[in-house]
């Protein structure tokens, strides 16, 4: 059975979050580690990587040891054939039956409406030598708590029978990024998140209503 389940939701940023971007130059008194940026709009952006990446290990460490010893390859079967393998084995081709896409702001206007002008902040931050006690400061810049991004991941369904054990490894994959983080120094408290609204739809193929009504229950329930 060949078909699609667009699981759709949105996320929100809970503590400033630092997603690195590329700076094209250093000028004086520049940001240090600016976050990256969607080109079209010049706004903050969470790239579909950076989700995959995350929810991939934190599964990987929470059904295994995999991800504690670099082998990707060597994680789980629901793991494998959720985000994929980069060596198929002959007997089974390992494709990635989920596509996350890039993630865009979407309540700029709201942020707007309440006074808020500027969807990113620049927090300074000291850089201490423990040999030396000499400071390095340094500018970070945040995606400001409060901001929110689509997000849509396309699952493919392979196995009619695997979608429910499919879509509960997905919704507790999400459960584990609520306590933990996106972007870097989440240990100083950058990039909590809160992932809500998840609905899914079927947009290709003839999917059971009834089965698409056990994945939205699943997604709740987690």
């Amino acid at each position: 059975m060949f078909g699609k389940i667009l699981i759709q939701g949105t996320i929100e940023v809970v503590t400033g979050m630092h997603i690195g971007g590329a700076s094209e130059f250093a000028a004086i008194g520049a940001v240090d580690s600016p976050v990256i940026r969607d080109r079209y709009t010049d706004k903050p952006m969470i790239p579909g990587s950076s989700l995959k990446g995350k929810m991939r290990t934190l599964m990987a460490k929470s059904f295994s040891n995999s991800a504690m010893l670099q082998e990707h390859n060597k994680d789980p079967e629901i793991i494998l054939r959720l985000f994929g393998s980069s060596e198929p084995d002959k007997a089974k081709i390992r494709e990635s039956r989920l596509i996350f896409s890039d993630m865009f702001l979407q309540n700029e206007k709201e942020l707007k409406d309440i006074g808020i002008s500027f969807v990113t902040e620049v927090k300074c931050e000291n850089w201490i030598n423990r040999l030396t006690a000499v400071a390095t400061p340094r500018q970070i810049e945040r995606t400001i708590r409060g901001t929110e991004f689509g997000m849509d991941i396309v699952y493919n369904i392979m196995e009619e029978d695997e979608i429910e054990e499919d879509f509960k490894a997905i919704a507790e994959g999400l459960r584990l990024l609520r306590y933990d983080y996106l972007g870097g120094n989440g240990s100083r408290g950058y990039g909590k998140v809160k992932i809500k609204d998840l609905s899914a739809y079927c947009v290709v193929g003839d999917v059971d209503q009834s089965m698409i009504e056990v994945c939205n229950q699943v997604l709740k329930e987690r």
